[in-house]
């Protein structure tokens, strides 16, 4: 018993349980790709009409917006709004699943710490976020002939977004008990701030007050830095953005470690 307990020591505070983290995110990736067709494509599909309807019903009146033409500026927004809503979905369904089904405590018994576990749960948000991304990019570019211009910008801030959803998704599932407080969060809270966030319009075009509210938004800076990245125009600084959407990821992981390693609404 000694001996059980001197390792489990070693291994929480000194060597990293590689293993261990490697099957949960694998879990996490091979759950959502067992059912691509409704977490991959149907995404895909839905960003697809999105960009349809906008060309063919206001995109050749509505001209330029801060320089390029609508529908170049509407890509990057259509592209990051579809990424981070697709992690936030990866871990809080994940979770919340987890918590109805009364099957948590098979993640919870493994020897994992809590930040193997954060580390485990937002592979797969990552991981989804980068598929949508780059196949979404990709149909920009043949459809729309919008080139990623800065594919290094593009990456930090589709892989912070991921990372920053994912971590709100997984406050979302440890706190929500039922399928219905989830939803509520997505809804209320998930949605309004990632359609108000600039992705379908430049911020400029507010009022002040409303224009301060969106300057207090990581989500604005997040889709903000992805349209720097791939049409080179933007509303702020990205390295303003990368500091502010880095701060913000920082908060947000810094409470589910905290919320993992006390159990918070997991253990009974």
């Amino acid at each position: 018993m000694a001996e059980q307990h001197a390792g489990m020591g070693v291994r929480r505070f000194g060597r990293w349980n590689v293993e261990g983290t490697r099957t949960l995110a694998e879990r996490e990736i091979r759950r959502f790709m067992n059912v691509w067709s409704q977490t991959v494509m149907a995404p895909l599909i839905n960003a697809g009409l999105l960009l349809m309807i906008f060309t063919i019903a206001i995109g050749p009146q509505r001209g330029e917006v801060m320089g390029v033409p609508f529908m170049t500026f509407l890509a990057p927004g259509i592209l990051i709004m579809t990424v981070i809503q697709n992690a936030f979905a990866n871990t809080s369904s994940s979770i919340a699943s987890a918590k109805v089904g009364g099957n948590i405590v098979d993640t919870l018994m493994p020897p994992l710490s809590a930040a193997e576990l954060l580390i485990g749960y937002l592979a797969g948000a990552v991981a989804r976020g980068l598929i949508v991304a780059f196949v979404i990019a990709l149909g920009s570019w043949i459809f729309l002939g919008v080139a990623v211009q800065n594919v290094a910008w593009v990456l930090t801030f589709v892989m912070l977004g991921s990372i920053f959803m994912g971590g709100l998704g997984m406050i979302a599932g440890i706190y929500a008990n039922k399928f219905d407080q989830l939803s509520a969060i997505s809804n209320f809270l998930v949605t309004p701030l990632s359609f108000l966030s600039g992705t379908f319009y430049s911020i400029e075009a507010l009022p002040d007050p409303l224009q301060a509210a969106s300057h207090a938004n990581p989500f604005f800076y997040i889709i903000d830095g992805v349209r720097y990245g791939m049409i080179g125009v933007s509303d702020s600084s990205p390295w303003l953005g990368l500091v502010i959407v880095l701060v913000s990821v920082t908060l947000v992981l810094a409470l589910i470690w905290r919320w993992l390693d006390r159990g918070y609404r997991l253990k009974a």
